[in-house]
């Protein structure tokens, strides 16, 4: 039994590849984007529980995904979990900001990814950790 649809942003295909099969071991159905705009096309089609959003991509940048998300009645209740090499605290308030529920910097424990995105989904939202998984 699935439980639930993760939405995985990255242009690096290598990332959507690790996210993809270990949230699917973990029981998520995974939906890929590779940029932002699908990003955007891709959450309104399939309407995940959550999505992971890289922050350095072509077309639109994850910031402004996330802006966009929010602002959108359909989309705005869909928690964000930024994942970046942008490690430093101005790039992780900018990520709050826009709205995301949580920040996660490169390079990162998939286990750990999947640890914060059921906390996420099961109990809630919880306080954000700003620091390097």
């Amino acid at each position: 039994m699935k439980k639930g649809k993760i939405l995985v942003v990255d242009d690096e295909v290598y990332i959507v590849h690790i996210l993809d099969f270990s949230l699917g071991m973990e029981g998520y159905e995974v939906v890929t984007a590779l940029d932002g705009e699908e990003a955007l096309a891709k959450s309104l089609e399939h309407k995940p529980d959550l999505i992971v959003l890289d922050i350095m991509m072509p077309k639109m940048d994850g910031y402004e995904v996330c802006k966009r998300l929010k602002a959108d009645d359909a989309t705005r209740g869909i928690p964000v979990i930024l994942l970046s090499a942008k490690g430093r605290n101005v790039d992780q308030k900018m990520g709050f900001e826009a709205g995301a529920e949580d920040y996660i910097t490169k390079p990162f424990s998939p286990r750990k990814l999947a640890e914060r995105i059921n906390a996420l989904l099961n109990t809630g939202v919880p306080q954000p950790r700003q620091e390097a998984v």
